[in-house]
């Protein structure tokens, strides 16, 4: 996600984004009770023959199972270089944009204007060789800008956490930035944690086992939920493999995949970031583009 050497890795080529068009009104936001609920739903249909959906916790119980993929890549159109998501003649998604100090200061009405309707700012970052939790440099200055620009907001954390705690602690410090925001009239609705390996050497978190990458998720996402925000998991369909099924299932995901036509993740993700380098009037710099997908 971050430019540079904490961009997120790619599976193919970026693909560049370019003008969109308006989309039409969309339904509720896909919010993290009713993804659950609809996709619960879907899984069960689809997989009571192998492993059924009763309690996980009953003797003899079947172990969870991936909720799968409720989207239909058909209904997906490509419109001006931005993916657009229908159920009929009928936009289901939205558009937007997600941005660090990398890509410096933002022109929010510009990004407003471009048809921006949703967007993520990264609060900040734990270093990657040292561990020094940093605020992003253009955090606040991105709130309030998005804010004032009509833009609604979520945020997300990246993280270099080597256990529990270390995750923990870094949720507790993006709290405390939200709360100073939310403070200043700023609301979120959802904190993200991304965690994924940089090309640094010295790294400290970069060959994580998965039991430990996967309790450090749990650990983040815990305590931001009870904090009173909904959080979110971001990654490529690597990093979202080393999640166990329980963690996938918990919260919304937010894939990372570049340079295909439809995501291939078999996971069902409520985004999906699909350039890390978009052009977006407003940000100077390479952009990451996302679609949100939206249920009725």
């Amino acid at each position: 996600m971050p430019a540079r050497t904490m961009a997120p890795r790619s599976c193919a080529l970026a693909q560049r984004g370019e003008t969109a068009p308006a989309i039409a009104p969309v339904a509720a936001l896909l919010t993290r009770r009713a993804f659950l609920g609809v996709a619960a739903a879907t899984a069960c249909a689809g997989a009571s023959l192998l492993a059924g959906c009763g309690s996980g916790g009953a003797p003899g119980a079947a172990a969870p199972v991936d909720i799968p993929c409720p989207y239909d890549w058909a209904n997906l159109r490509w419109e001006e270089g931005r993916p657009v998501y229908y159920e009929g003649d009928q936009a289901r998604s939205r558009w937007g944009v997600d941005v660090s100090e990398h890509q410096r200061a933002v022109d929010w009405e510009a990004v407003a204007g471009a048809g921006a309707q949703f967007a993520f700012v990264r609060i900040g970052n734990r270093g990657a060789t040292e561990g020094k939790l940093d605020v992003d440099e253009f955090f606040f200055q991105n709130v309030d800008g998005a804010t004032r620009a009509g833009v609604p907001l979520s945020a997300y954390f990246f993280s270099q956490s080597v256990n529990e705690d270390e995750a923990r602690e870094e949720a507790a410090f993006a709290i405390e930035q939200l709360r100073v925001a939310m403070e200043q009239g700023a609301s979120f609705q959802f904190v993200a944690y991304d965690h994924e390996p940089v090309d640094i050497e010295g790294a400290r978190a970069n060959d994580l086992p998965a039991e430990q990458f996967a309790a450090n998720a749990r650990a983040f996402c815990d305590a931001v939920a009870e904090a009173g925000f909904e959080p979110m998991v971001y990654g490529n369909q690597s990093d979202l493999g080393r999640l166990t099924v329980e963690e996938r299932r918990a919260w919304p995901l937010w894939l990372a995949e570049y340079g295909v036509e439809a995501p291939t993740a078999p996971y069902a993700f409520a985004l999906w970031q699909y350039t890390n380098k978009g052009t977006v009037p407003g940000i100077d710099t390479d952009a990451d583009l996302n679609i949100w997908f939206e249920t009725r």
